[in-house]
């Protein structure tokens, strides 16, 4: 019986070497993809690198903050991961020029973590078992810092003063409040999609290094996100409460943005909304003629970056 010849194979029984296909580079590929218009490449987040050497006299140190919690509610909440990552830039231009050591910390809370929490960050309780985030710890950490950016300020800075005060002397940027992104969602994912990139989500380092990407990410005007964040938070607001507002008005308060606060602040139980500084007048103006039909005198707050997002501003 003749067996057919392997091509691979020489008369001699020598094996020929097998020719292989020249590799494309991964990044060329992309590119193809993305020239098509059909496709939108997604890469990995890269990391914004160290920064080395002497701050420069003209730059500062800000940070990013990130926590995963026990919940969604900042009044009852526990973290169980604390991030915090330190990067230098330049106050005038909205520049990073780099990262500095970072801090993470897991805490072990008081409550068992939810099964959806653990589904969601991948942190059990083991992970977190035996483990606490000291005040000297964070302090030592926000040492230094002139800013603090969230992602979600009105969240993360309400939980974190619960359990270490320092917080409350740190002024705050909300990343998704307070910049104009030019998205229809502001959540992270969505920005991220909008960056061009995908990241390790739910983890507070993680987050905390996307976020960092965003910022200095150029906005529709050129200037870079950080620097319009900073402006924004520069600038003073006013906490507007339509305490005693009629029943049947709740639906045109939710309509221009009042929110329901139930059983914190002062006053307690009432509909309130933020409202730039120029904005306070024509607000009052607004609630006079279309929620209360008289001249009230609602609670109204002035608040600025140190105070903006703390249960003290309620």
């Amino acid at each position: 019986m003749i067996k057919p010849q392997d091509p691979a194979q020489k008369p001699d029984g020598l094996i020929a070497p097998v020719q292989e296909e020249p590799m494309i580079p991964m990044e060329a590929i992309a590119a193809i993809l993305d020239r098509t218009g059909d496709y939108r490449v997604l890469r990995r987040l890269v990391r914004t690198p160290a920064f080395s050497g002497s701050i420069p006299a003209d730059a500062l140190v800000g940070a990013v903050l990130d926590t995963e919690t026990t919940g969604l509610d900042p009044q009852t909440a526990e973290p169980i991961e604390l991030a915090i990552v330190p990067f230098v830039y330049k106050p005038d231009t909205g520049e990073v020029l780099g990262t500095l050591p970072a801090f993470e910390a897991f805490r072990e809370p008081t409550v068992p973590i939810p099964a959806q929490i653990v589904e969601l960050t991948g942190i059990t309780a083991d992970m977190v078992a035996g483990h606490a985030i000291a005040t000297a710890d964070v302090e030592a950490a926000l040492d230094g810092i002139s800013v603090l950016f969230a992602h979600n300020a009105g969240f993360d800075r309400m939980l974190v003063e619960r359990f270490w005060p320092v917080f409350a002397d740190m002024p705050w940027i909300c990343t998704a409040t307070q910049i104009a992104w030019p998205t229809s969602s502001a959540k992270l994912e969505a920005l991220a999609t909008w960056g061009g990139f995908f990241h390790s989500g739910h983890r507070a380092a993680d987050d905390c290094h996307a976020v960092l990407d965003l910022l200095q990410r150029p906005l529709a005007d050129g200037r870079p996100a950080l620097l319009a964040g900073l402006e924004a938070g520069r600038r003073p607001s006013w906490i507007v409460n339509a305490s005693k507002a009629p029943f049947e008005r709740k639906d045109l308060l939710k309509a221009r943005r009042y929110r329901w606060r139930d059983g914190w602040g002062l006053p307690p139980k009432t509909w309130w909304r933020e409202v730039p500084d120029d904005d306070l007048p024509a607000e009052l103006e607004w609630l006079n003629e279309e929620v209360y039909g008289y001249e009230a005198d609602p609670i109204c707050r002035r608040i600025d970056a140190y105070s903006r997002f703390s249960r003290r501003a309620a």
